[in-house]
């Protein structure tokens, strides 16, 4: 019997004990590599002795300090040098405990924003459907994420949808990948119209969605176009990277791919790699301005921001990615792993799509290569993949409603960037076995 309520609490999970490497260990002594890292969180693996010592001496040194009274050498260090690798025109950094606490903060600071300039009419938020960007309130409602937001519509703050740029289900045949983003961007625009150009504050949209479509890339130009449309109207660009980010792409900030800098860029997981909770969204210049000339005070805040061993932790987990230059290596293996999906599954009947960048890779299920048909919901593929992937000694990051929130599903792959090509290699073969496993379950067809 536990006392700790569970997200599933009918299910039965086993004890995580300890971390080597990219592996975790349970209590029973079996070895489970973490090829999701956990939700695109564990970018060291989990005993990266660098990180630990940090956390370690910061501890010794101070553990807390209330952010209304003192700033700290940690927060100060880390936000330097966050800033000095962010997208021109970001210039300040504001810490918080996770990806939620991020978005809430950056639609608070967009609303803000536009108050303390004398637009207080800028209150509409426009996101993407099949996106997903928290679950605190705020985050929920600009999420296009059907599943989750159902429960709680009656409470959810107004928030509009557009399509997303997800090539393999919406770009239509003969479609080159100029005309798809500049029929998204027109979207965005007509969008814009339709609710009063004087009337929207931001749009919000991940770089690379994650885990709701699994590892969805923009096509090139997307993101060129939608900057345009932004500034068009005045509207903020908030660019959610809290998966996406912090070197998952083999790119710091996985925007630097799409030559593009967002107005707020929200950042979690990777930043402190699971040594320590934190998450930052970093502020333009134009903004931080406009707040300081105007109250001087943002009014948001919570208990643990800016927190000294979080700060310190996430601090050392970006010197050790720059010193072992482990972008590379994302890049290298990301690489690697893509085309091994790709080589395994190229005549397989029920794979219709490995995508991704980096180290941040989907592979999507369908009945049927063809027509792209997904499975019947009832089935729950997803899940099956997760318990056979767990049996064989793989985490792996199984979703359904890849389409529409409730058709559809997909694995997400986001393995730490110290991973071996060996490694890359165990994990694609652990995969095949696990996903073969699952189809079979439900009467599906295998690889020939």
């Amino acid at each position: 019997m536990t006392s700790v309520f569970h997200r599933a609490p009918r299910a039965t999970l086993p004890v995580a004990v300890a971390g080597d490497g990219i592996e975790i260990i349970d209590s029973q002594g079996k070895r489970y590599i973490d090829a999701c890292g956990g939700a695109a969180v564990s970018c060291l693996g989990h005993s990266n002795p660098r990180v630990i010592d940090a956390i370690r001496r910061q501890l010794e040194q101070l553990p807390y300090a209330h952010t209304s009274f003192f700033t700290t050498e940690a927060a100060e260090q880390l936000a330097g040098r966050l800033v000095a690798e962010a997208p021109p025109g970001l210039s300040h950094v504001y810490f918080v405990s996770g990806g939620s606490e991020a978005i809430e903060a950056a639609l608070k600071l967009a609303r803000q924003y536009f108050v303390e300039k004398g637009q207080p009419q800028r209150r509409h938020f426009i996101a993407r459907r099949q996106s997903y960007h928290g679950n605190t309130l705020g985050a929920l409602a600009i999420g296009g994420n059907a599943w989750r937001r159902e429960p709680f519509l009656p409470i959810l703050i107004e928030a509009h949808h557009v399509s997303p740029c997800f090539a393999y289900r919406e770009q239509h045949a003969g479609e080159t990948d100029e005309a798809y983003a500049q029929r998204l961007a027109d979207e965005l625009e007509a969008k814009i119209v339709e609710l009063g150009p004087d009337t929207v504050a931001a749009f919000v949209a991940e770089t690379v969605v994650g885990a709701t479509a699994g590892a969805v890339p923009p096509v090139r130009e997307y993101f060129r176009k939608i900057r345009a449309v932004c500034d068009k109207y005045g509207v903020l660009l908030i660019l959610d990277e809290i998966m996406s980010g912090m070197g998952r792409t083999g790119y710091l900030f996985a925007c630097e791919e799409d030559g593009v800098a967002p107005d707020l860029l929200t950042i979690a997981k990777g930043l402190g790699a699971g040594y320590q909770p934190i998450g930052a969204t970093l502020v333009s210049d134009a903004i931080y301005r406009t707040i300081v000339g105007g109250s001087g005070f943002f009014q948001h805040g919570h208990t643990y921001i800016g927190h000294a061993v979080a700060c310190a932790a996430a601090l050392e987990v970006q010197k050790v990615i720059a010193d072992e230059r482990l972008l590379d290596n994302v890049q290298a293996r990301g690489e690697q792993l893509r085309a091994l999906l790709r080589e395994r599954y190229a005549n397989h009947p029920s794979i219709g799509d490995v995508r991704g960048r980096g180290l941040f890779v989907g592979v999507e299920l369908v009945q049927d290569r063809a027509t792209r048909a997904t499975f019947d919901p009832n089935h729950k593929l997803h899940a099956l993949i997760r318990r056979e992937a767990m049996q064989r000694g793989l985490m792996v990051y199984p979703m359904g409603g890849t389409v529409d929130g409730k058709r559809g599903d997909h694995v997400l792959l986001a393995p730490p960037f110290i991973c071996t090509e060996q490694q890359i290699a165990t994990i694609v073969e652990r995969l095949g076995g696990a996903i073969d496993a699952a189809l079979t379950t439900i009467g599906a067809a295998v690889a020939r």
